[in-house]
């Protein structure tokens, strides 16, 4: 439902850099009015200029204007978020996990609504608009779990879009979950899902071909978790370039985590990265911070997608995750120390689908006139400060709309 036009005045946007003997030392800023109609930004005027056309006004206050995020690795349909605390029971393995989760299946089917839309209402208030989540399927869950997810985005379908992956949890053929997954796509899923096909699914041609093989059938996007570390995922992950590239599935394939990078030297990661550029699959990470990072500035200046997400809030696999995505994007800073202002700046990139404000040279990228109006205003005096300091937000808009905070 797209909101009758108005203006949003005294918004502050970046609008170039300071420089100090050819280094950036700084952003600048100016006070703008952005006319919001039919879900788009329409005009950009300086806030000096008069509105003199009628049309109702909302005053920004001097805030930051910054495009609003993406989670794009989340799992909703399996979560405690908004019941009683409970932390995890050890396990020695995966598998155990596995077991653990299975037990615990009835309980998460029962609240698989309430708890997404319980999580969808965090993300929202912190400036997601868009939420990528992976949804368990397979014979034993049958689709339960994606009705409920097609339940939550139903109900925030004025707040959020959405993308589902149909994920078999416990291994695409170690559960015999392929017609289960060309199942949920035809009945709403999105993505392909699947799990580390050697670790888990142990026969990586067959696990991977069963994928594609989904994916070309249904028409349909691939998003595969890949935990399998060192030169097992590495390997795994050139075998799914190849099989990419022979179907013709350029651009449509996500690695979620692909630990393996982080486990390999800078010269294999880059002759990898740029395989996986030139075939535009892109990374999904979460930051890790238990285990080496893969390297994500490296991924990046190579020209691979990468984006973060949250992946759990608090399950029977951690009870970690605050759901804030600027916080990620703060980590990531820290992590890989973009503590210049310029690299602070572009972190927020890998937690808005690559829109960022500022061009390395100072022009303006976001916003510009005819953007959709999904945005975040925050209290910060730059989206450097914004990244580094986890900057409050005071309003967030989907598609020109209000959906969390108040001017």
């Amino acid at each position: 439902m797209k909101s009758s036009p108005y203006w949003i005045v005294n918004a502050r946007l970046e609008i170039g850099y300071e420089w100090e003997e050819g280094v950036i030392s700084g952003t600048r800023t100016e006070l703008c009015d952005l006319l919001i109609e039919h879900g788009k930004i329409t005009r950009i005027v300086p806030s000096s200029e008069i509105l003199e056309d009628g049309l109702p006004k909302k005053d920004a206050k001097g805030l930051l204007i910054l495009p609003s995020m993406a989670e794009k690795h989340i799992h909703l349909e399996k979560t405690y978020y908004g019941g009683p605390w409970k932390a995890t029971t050890p396990v020695k393995n995966l598998f155990e996990r596995h077991a653990e989760d299975r037990e615990l299946l009835p309980m998460y089917l029962k609240q698989a609504q309430t708890g997404a839309e319980n999580i969808l209402s965090l993300l929202v208030e912190t400036g997601v608009t868009h939420v990528r989540t992976h949804c368990h399927v397979d014979p034993q869950v049958g689709l339960g779990f994606l009705e409920g997810m097609k339940s939550a985005f139903e109900t925030y379908a004025d707040r959020v879009s959405h993308e589902i992956v149909a994920f078999p949890h416990y291994g695409m053929l170690r559960t015999q979950a392929g017609e289960m997954v060309r199942e949920a796509l035809r009945q709403g899923a999105t993505h392909v899902g699947g799990v580390d096909p050697g670790g888990v699914d142990g026969d990586i041609e067959r696990s991977l071909q069963t994928m594609l093989e989904l994916a070309v059938e249904a028409d349909a996007d691939i998003d595969m978790h890949l935990h399998d570390p060192g030169h097992l995922g590495v390997f795994t992950m050139k075998r799914l370039a190849a099989l990419t590239e022979e179907a013709g599935w350029q651009g449509r394939v996500t690695i979620s985590h692909a630990m393996g990078l982080g486990d390999v030297s800078q010269e294999e990661a880059r002759e990898l990265a740029q395989r996986l550029a030139s075939l535009g699959i892109s990374i999904a990470s979460t930051v890790p911070i238990n285990r080496p990072t893969i390297p994500i500035p490296l991924l990046h200046q190579e020209g691979v997608a990468v984006m973060l997400g949250n992946d759990s809030l608090t399950d029977n696999w951690t009870p970690f995750g605050s759901g804030d995505l600027l916080e990620k994007a703060g980590r990531l800073a820290e992590r890989f120390r973009l503590t210049d202002e310029r690299s602070l700046g572009a972190a927020l990139g890998f937690v808005t689908e690559g829109r960022i404000t500022l061009d390395e040279t100072g022009n303006r990228l976001w916003p510009l006139v005819g953007d959709e109006a999904s945005l975040m205003a925050v209290e910060a005096t730059c989206s450097a400060e914004a990244v580094a300091r986890r900057a409050k937000r005071k309003v967030v808009l989907f598609q020109g709309n209000r959906v969390a905070g108040e001017w």
